[in-house]
């Protein structure tokens, strides 16, 4: 037994029916470790340790051992215990058999002596014990003299494994400005040693890099925050570095290190900060409305919505009511843009307060003030060379037609708004005024008339007159110009068209003749009244009357009966029209009235223009009926003498056929006579003969060429279908 080792005896007592078999187990221990593995055991492995004696009764499965203990990783083989039979006279009568696990590889039994060896050395981390069973065999019947006994076999653990860090990497974060003692990350480690046996697997963390700002509780492995007010600004992020040792940190253990990321997550903890008090910008005075005047931003040195800020311009309505300022959500910038148009004569600059704020403040770190900043734009108008300005932005006028030439209808004008005040010209541009009806000042804008109106032909003028810088650039301006021309009652009114009424024979006295109508060219003021009346020297005509409707109509009404084309064939009546205007106009149109003697239904039979004439058709409509019969006749004329040509052709074609089908002797029996007889060549040609009677045309009647022309009339729907042709 070496230096250092100690010896424990275990008797142990099996009770068999009529056997009573002792058994010594010798277990090799380190020496300095007895009191661990009394510790760890408990009171079993203090009594076996002590080496007290336990009584075992035999169970059913057989003796139920006692642990032995063999060391981890000693490549030595030894004696780790020893089984012995009271049978065992020494006369090598008895032989001891080992079987279970790892029995014959790990673990080998001296059949003679029961002493156990170990053959190889072992690790507890992979089997920690073994089971196993002892049987004593009498070697000449080859009969066990006692039942199998099982035991353990403990392997012993030695710290051969360092500690391991699990669920690598470790990243937190935490806001900045965390009070101390913020818990960051829990790291955790484990040891394959034996947590139960000494202090192999007894752990300890610390911190190697990461101070002053984190530590580590030793035990729990926690990460908290040791420095107060950590900014994101100043720093975003740290890599702790944590160790942890086996043996409570003694020397001569393990050791394993790990790193957690933390990074500092942001808070709202700054205001926005303008980097000029001042900002200048400069804007033509001709920039439209909407128009970028320029871009200004305050820093903040927060991100993400922490960051977002809203711009605006402080309420000064004569400053800032031309100007609005929106922010661009992309670069958090305050976009300025024109909100009325700048004129550099009436203002030259502009100065304004503007001012950016936090959307979120956070007033745990930061007082509200602080949360915004105010800086000041000034915005200079740069001069531009305008075109001049018509005072208003459309002319309208009226003026009556009858306004003689040279009358002033209006006068336009336009100024320069330039600091330099160029003389303007006036024109018209002639594209609006083709007819050039009217004419312009070009120095003061009068626009006159230059030619005589008439609103019948033109009732109102639009033109665009032009105003043009004489120096410089030359700009120019255009400006509408509606001109309306009134109506002014020049014009006579006279009967709706050409009336040829007729009388019937026989008309009663008061009875109705003819309807009249009129029409004015005038543009009523309301709406145009006619008055129908006789010329005054005509007021007592025997023969008619004018009988005003009241309705813009008359008729003409008979005063006497007894009207018959003997007596007078046509009456003349002058028929006067006046309107309504001011000053009034009249004209006077002398009717022809015709005697007719007309059918009962009150239609003149009259054949011919009379009665066309006298039934009220007007020249135009004859003239048209006259064209239309003589196209009539020369088209049946032609048709006929074309016809009558093609037959003739026909009639010598066949002529000429039947010549070629005549026998001679026909030929020769067609002779002249009266001639002197020179035999046959004094003959005339034969004659040929008609093969059948031509066919006489037969004449129109004059019945037939009436119907024809009374077709033709009422076809042009001048003549209706019951009328009297």
């Amino acid at each position: 037994m070496g230096a250092g080792e100690e010896m424990h005896a275990r008797t142990v007592k099996m009770s068999t029916p009529g056997v009573l078999a002792v058994v010594t187990v010798f277990s090799m221990i380190p020496g300095g470790l007895l009191s661990d593995i009394r510790d760890t055991q408990g009171l079993e492995a203090q009594q076996l340790a002590r080496g007290s004696t336990v009584l075992h009764h035999r169970q059913k499965r057989g003796w139920i051992w006692k642990q032995l203990f063999v060391q981890e990783e000693d490549p030595t083989s030894q004696i780790i215990g020893q089984v012995k039979s009271d049978s065992d006279r020494g006369s090598f009568t008895i032989k001891y058999v080992l079987s279970g696990e790892g029995a014959g590889d790990v673990f080998k039994i001296d059949e003679n002596s029961g002493e156990i060896w170990t053959l190889k050395k072992l690790d507890r981390e992979k089997k920690a014990f073994y089971v196993l069973q002892a049987q004593a065999i009498n070697t000449r019947t080859e009969e066990p003299v006692e039942p199998q006994s099982e035991f353990i076999i403990k392997v012993q653990d030695i710290n051969d494994n360092a500690p391991q860090f699990l669920n690598e990497p470790y990243v937190s974060s935490i806001p900045e400005m965390s009070p101390v003692g913020t818990t960051v990350a829990q790291v955790t480690a484990t040891d394959a040693d034996d947590p139960m046996f000494g202090n192999n697997a007894k752990l300890i963390y610390s911190i190697l890099q990461g101070e002053p700002y984190f530590s580590v509780q030793p035990k729990t492995g926690i990460v908290v925050t040791s420095w107060a007010d950590m900014n994101r600004e100043a720093r975003e992020e740290y890599l702790v570095v944590v160790q942890v040792k086996d043996m409570l940190g003694l020397s001569g253990g393990y050791s394993s290190t790990t790193t957690v990321t933390v990074t500092l997550t942001d808070v709202n903890d700054n205001g926005p900060t303008f980097q000029q008090h001042v900002y200048t910008f400069a804007l033509p005075e001709n920039a439209a409305i909407g128009t970028t005047v320029g871009r200004i931003m305050a820093e903040d040195g927060d991100i993400g919505t922490n960051a977002k800020m809203t711009y605006r311009l402080e309420d000064d309505l004569n400053e800032s009511s031309t100007f609005i300022i929106e922010t661009d959500p992309v670069t958090q910038e305050g976009v300025i843009l024109l909100a009325m148009p700048l004129d550099y004569e009436s203002k030259r600059r502009y100065t304004m307060v503007a001012e950016a704020a936090n959307n979120h403040p956070d007033t745990r770190f930061l007082p509200l003030d602080e949360f915004s900043d105010r800086t000041t734009l000034k915005i200079f108008v740069e001069d531009v060379d305008e075109p001049p300005v018509f005072l208003s932005a459309l002319y309208e006028w009226k003026i009556p037609e009858n306004a003689a030439v040279g009358t002033v209808v209006g006068t336009v004008s336009a100024r320069d708004t330039d600091t330099v005040n160029n003389p303007i010209r006036y024109s018209i541009d002639k594209k609006t005024d083709a007819t050039n009806a009217f004419k312009i000042d070009p120095n003061n804008g009068t626009i006159a008339i230059a030619k005589a109106l008439d609103r019948e032909t033109a009732d109102w003028h639009n033109m665009s007159v032009e105003a043009k810088e004489t120096m410089q650039t030359r700009l120019s301006s255009s400006v509408a110009v509606f001109i309306t021309v009134l109506d002014v009652n020049d014009n006579v009114p006279r009967l709706a068209r050409d009336y040829q009424p007729y009388i019937c024979e026989g008309t009663q006295a008061g009875e109705l003749i003819h309807l009249l109508s009129a029409v004015d060219p005038d543009k009523a003021v309301e709406e145009h009244h006619f008055y129908y009346s006789m010329v005054p020297q005509e007021r007592i005509n025997p023969n008619f009357t004018i009988r005003d409707n009241q309705d813009n109509t008359a008729g003409i009404v008979a005063r006497r009966s007894t009207f018959t084309r003997k007596d007078q064939t046509r009456y003349l009546l002058p028929v006067v029209v006046t309107d309504s205007g001011t000053p009034a106009l009249s004209s006077t149109t002398t009717l022809t009235i015709g005697v007719c003697s007309c059918l009962p239904a009150g239609h003149c039979p009259t054949a011919g223009v009379e009665a066309l004439a006298l039934s009220g058709v007007s020249m135009q409509t004859l003239v048209g009926i006259l064209v239309c019969l003589v196209t009539l006749t020369a088209l049946s004329v032609l048709m006929l003498i074309v016809r009558r040509h093609r037959r003739k052709q026909q009639e010598g074609t066949d002529v000429e056929v039947k010549e070629l089908e005549l026998p001679d002797t026909f030929s020769q029996k067609v002779l002249y006579y009266g001639e002197r007889g020179a035999g046959l060549d004094f003959c005339q040609p034969p004659v040929p003969l008609r093969p059948h009677p031509r066919r006489r045309d037969r004449k129109l009647r004059r019945e037939e060429v009436r119907a024809s022309i009374r077709m033709s009339l009422r076809e042009s729907h001048l003549i209706g279908p019951e009328d009297e042709v």
